[in-house]
């Protein structure tokens, strides 16, 4: 009787349901759906997953007789009998109603699909690390021995290409970002600094290479941000090549206007917000702002262990220097020491020493570079991510509450002019326009609301954008064991081949050191 499920051969219960939880323009129920609807029958985990085993779903979707058979098996496996397609081929009462609640306490289950609400972000991180990634080169222009201004070579992997850009560029373009999605996490650029004559000193190199590193970051979270990554704008910037660059970033922007003006869900954004948003909201922001404390800690000590990596390389190579200086002194060996101290041969040996230092110095060094490159920059990229969520969250509060707020006292302050207008005689044509400022006020507060809950709209799928970056704790953490054994591993060989050169210089012929006090 299976074959047999349709329209007319289930209880009316089972089409109610059906209407409760399918699309309003596809009668298919999407999987994730109906798995929601099992999950509120009770039933255990395994009996669950068998009636699932038995509903055909194509492209992850049920068709409404799949639905029929999934409901009907259901009702069955609650009456306490195994969930199989055999017992509806032989059944020939009408089927059982399952035990489900009310259909409209059901419509709340399709409202929560990934598939039916714009308001859930279902990308992975893999697949947002996927979308690009951007490098960004330094290419210094001199004239003379003056800098003249840095500029930077920026290559997307996705749109296969390279262009040059100055931090002028960078900043009209962050400014542009800012404009069009006031409303969504744009990270922050890194300072502009006026360079002093020729970039010769520490400080200044160390400064160009933090931006660059940082405005690397930066495109590297645009370009891989779900609704930035398709933005005009942001392709013109990694793409475009021809002259007044900065002009052409601002055509694009006019364009195009702000995301409330130009997104299909702007006005229909309180519809797909869930009752407790602000709730919601307020316990993401806490936990965003502590987990943001807790790397801010990591980034610290990572950056000492880089350090640290950094100063043993110079210590190691300095002390390699100073055994090379030592075995280089040719100075004779006086009589009075000549007969007793091997010190003339050994001194040649102590030379070739510095060697093996050089080489751990190396060694050292390059586990610095892994430490900044693989471990620190990872936890900047999202220390960036994190603080442009608190930046956001700031915008919200001081521009739309505070506009929406602003309007209100202006319309009030229109409504008792108007009352007092009212009570005392004025002229037709002074009531008849403060009557039309008001109109025009009511507008433009029904438009902040509108925007208050865009706002809103966004923040929640920033929140999401958030906690799906979280797992690129466990690739830092993975970097930073990677960083670390391998260091060991190649420091450990090289000291170990210095151990037995030394066992061979030193030794006292078994191999072994001379004690340098009695025992």
């Amino acid at each position: 009787m299976a074959a047999d499920i349709n329209e007319g051969s289930v209880p009316s219960y089972y089409r109610e349901v059906h209407q409760a939880i399918c699309s309003r323009t596809d009668e298919r129920v999407p999987i994730g759906v109906f798995q929601r609807v099992l999950s509120r029958t009770y039933l255990s985990s395994t009996v669950q997953n068998q009636i699932a085993e038995h509903v055909n779903n194509v492209d992850g979707f049920l068709s409404k007789v799949s639905l029929y058979k999934g409901l009907a098996l259901i009702a069955l496996a609650q009456q306490g009998k195994p969930p199989s397609p055999k017992l509806l081929e032989n059944f020939i009462q009408e089927f059982p109603k399952p035990q489900l609640g009310e259909p409209k306490e059901l419509q709340s289950l399709k409202i929560q699909s990934v598939e039916e609400s714009p308001l859930n972000l279902s990308l992975t991180l893999a697949e947002l690390l996927k979308k690009d990634t951007i490098k960004v080169d330094l290419i210094p222009e001199k004239k003379g021995l003056f800098l003249k201004h840095v500029e930077y070579q920026v290559t997307s992997e996705r749109f296969t290409v390279s262009v040059y850009r100055r931090y002028n560029d960078f900043d009209v373009f962050h400014e542009l970002l800012l404009q069009r999605y006031a409303y969504r996490v744009v990270p922050a650029l890194p300072p502009k600094r006026v360079l002093k004559g020729v970039l010769t000193s520490m400080s200044d190199r160390q400064f160009i290479e933090g931006r660059r590193r940082a405005l690397g970051r930066f495109l590297n979270l645009v370009a891989r941000h779900p609704v930035f990554s398709e933005d005009e704008l942001v392709k013109t910037f990694l793409t475009f090549s021809g002259s007044d660059v900065q002009a052409k970033f601002r055509d694009a922007c006019k364009k195009m206007g702000d995301e409330f003006m130009t997104c299909k869900y702007a006005t229909q954004a309180k519809d797909y917000l869930p009752a407790d948003v602000q709730s919601q909201f307020s316990s993401s922001r806490e936990l965003i702002r502590n987990i943001h404390n807790s790397f801010q800690k990591l980034r610290d000590r990572a950056e000492r262990m880089a350090s640290r990596s950094k100063e043993n390389a110079a210590d190691l190579l300095m002390f390699g220097k100073e055994l090379s200086s030592l075995g280089s002194d040719e100075s004779s060996v006086p009589i009075l020491a000549s007969c007793k101290s091997p010190w003339a041969a050994l001194r040649r040996s102590v030379k070739g020493l510095s060697v093996e230092f050089s080489l751990l110095s190396e060694k050292a060094a390059q586990q610095c570079r892994r430490e900044e490159d693989d471990v620190v920059e990872k936890l900047n990229l999202f220390l960036d991510l994190l603080q442009s969520y608190r930046d956001l969250c700031e915008r919200h509060e001081k521009g739309v509450l505070h506009e929406h707020q602003r309007a209100l006292q202006k319309y009030g302050v229109m409504k008792r002019q108007m009352l007092s207008a009212t009570v005392q005689p004025k002229e037709q044509v002074s009531v008849e326009q403060l009557e039309s400022r008001i109109v025009q006020q009511e507008n433009a507060i029904q438009t902040m609301e509108l925007r208050n809950y865009f706002s809103l709209f966004c923040r929640h799928q920033e929140s999401q954008l958030i906690f799906t970056y979280l797992p690129i704790t466990s690739h830092i953490l993975g970097a930073l064991v990677d960083s670390q054994v391998l260091g060991h591993k190649e420091m450990g060989e090289v000291w170990q081949d210095l151990h037995s050169k030394l066992k061979s210089l030193f030794g006292d012929g078994n191999g072994q050191f001379p004690p340098l006090s009695p025992k």
